[in-house]
């Protein structure tokens, strides 16, 4: 359908285009200068001391939770509401998800929820800023026990900023984004750590190219080709060249892009206001990074919801849903059974709108009409 409306296309221009086509003819399109000099202007872009770049963000979590020592037997509570990722992170290393639930105003971790998930076990927690709404890590941090690490699932949030106006990103904690192709910044693929340790930085590197003392471009560029002894299990999880030179064009774009989103959710926030829906706090505020648009059906609703999403896909709107709750899920039988009353109640009433830097408000109005009109039928 030539003019469907997708819930997340991302926007390559004649600079992504020029700078892919720059790699390709310099005969080097792995890790390499490119790689280095996106890691250095996405830390100072996000006000970091640190950036590594890897191969998605699973793997950011996943290699995140590896350098903090988390392994078998330990517990790390994460929310339900979220991509798999989040919890598949421990799961990689014999790890543990507890699963908390999030305050149903911002569809983040519950603080006092995470406590009562604490346990002696407990290693870390994991926060998703979700939907591009960061959540107020300092807080929660000063919460937690000692020995008990804070990650960051920034997967939402490139461009959001913390409660006090820093981006996330700065706030010194291992924080995980996401360059996955309908992200705020896509390469198609591909993931970030951004951290404020150095020691942490060089294992991290070490860690995402097999463990090995140094990578190909370091032997290559430096003359020393020999490749080290490892001493531990590493991982294939590395970037390329030709990702980095998209993402540093992409970087480039991000004001243009925050102004689209803020533009289109503050249309939909006006127009959809009398239908009862119910809208994620600080979804209109500049300080939210909109990845996602998410609206929370009406309850009792006068229609299902997969009929909702069927009729407005069959119409040419690409709505989605972020997400179904994990924690009943199979693959997590193994996890602490709690409570999670706010996700159960609202995680199967969420739906996604489309938004992005192909949506303006002529796509936007369209999504609007739609939805009035199956919301009526």
């Amino acid at each position: 359908m030539d003019d469907f409306i997708a819930f997340g296309k991302p926007s390559f221009g004649e600079g992504e285009i020029a700078a892919v086509t720059r790699v390709m003819q310099s005969g080097w399109v792995g890790m390499g200068p490119e790689t280095v000099a996106f890691e250095q202007e996405l830390a100072a872009f996000l006000a970091c001391p640190e950036v590594v770049t890897v191969n998605s963000c699973t793997a950011a979590l996943t290699l995140s939770l590896r350098v903090l020592g988390i392994g078998p037997g330990d517990e790390v509570v994460c929310p339900s509401l979220t991509w798999c990722s989040t919890a598949n992170a421990a799961l990689y290393l014999g790890a543990v998800p507890v699963f908390a639930d999030v305050s149903e105003d911002t569809l983040c971790l519950d603080p006092e929820d995470v406590l009562r998930a604490v346990t002696p076990r407990t290693r870390a927690v994991i926060v998703v800023h979700f939907g591009g709404l960061a959540a107020d890590v300092g807080a929660l941090a000063a919460m937690l026990p000692r020995g008990c690490a804070l990650i960051e699932d920034a997967a939402h949030a490139m461009c959001a900023r913390y409660p006090d106006g820093d981006p996330v990103g700065s706030s010194g904690n291992l924080c995980c984004f996401s360059f996955y192709a309908n992200k705020t910044l896509s390469t198609g693929e591909g993931g970030a750590i951004a951290l404020a340790d150095p020691a942490q930085a060089g294992r991290l590197r070490s860690l995402r190219q097999h463990a090995l003392e140094s990578d190909a471009w370091q032997r290559y560029s430096t003359g020393r080709g020999r490749i080290s002894d490892l001493r531990e299990l590493g991982y294939k999880a590395n970037y390329t060249d030709l990702q980095a030179a998209i993402g540093r064009v992409q970087l480039t774009r991000q004001e243009e892009f925050a102004a689209r989103r803020l533009e289109v959710a503050r249309y939909y926030a006006r127009e959809l206001d009398d239908l009862g829906l119910t809208f994620q706090r600080g979804c209109t505020d500049s300080r939210h990074a909109r990845h996602l648009f998410a609206v929370r059906l009406p309850e009792p609703c006068r229609r299902p919801r997969d009929v909702i999403v069927r009729d407005m896909r069959e119409a040419g709107i690409g709505v989605s849903v972020h997400y179904p709750a994990l924690h009943p899920m199979p693959l997590y039988a193994q996890s602490p059974r709690r409570r999670l009353p706010v996700t159960d109640s609202v995680a199967p009433r969420l739906l996604t709108l489309p938004i992005g830097p192909l949506v303006g408000i002529p796509e936007a109005a369209r999504v609007v009409a739609t939805l009035r009109r199956v919301l009526a039928a």
